[in-house]
């Protein structure tokens, strides 16, 4: 067995091992679930890009408040995958 030491943020530290505690395992054994994917993948287990994650643009982010404060004042309903306008009676 061999041990790796790495070097990161002390609140991405903190962050990471809430978040895998959460998921019932130690920071070693995501380690290791990251590795054994990057092997059996042949390279990086996720997709790495400089382009940014259009979900989370300003536009969509905005749709999404609109959409939910619809729902919670009762304009709209949600229906399975779709937002349905609600009749004003």
């Amino acid at each position: 067995m061999t041990q790796i030491n790495i070097r990161m943020d002390d609140e991405l530290k903190a962050n990471a091992e809430l978040l895998f505690s959460e998921l019932g395992m130690s920071m070693s054994t995501a380690v290791n679930v990251f590795f054994r994917q990057a092997v059996r993948q042949g390279g990086m287990p996720f997709e790495v890009t400089t382009k940014p994650d259009l979900f989370y643009s300003a536009a969509n982010m905005q749709r999404l408040r609109n959409a939910i404060a619809d729902v919670e004042s009762g304009r709209s309903t949600l229906t399975e995958h779709e937002l349905v306008e609600v009749a004003d009676d």
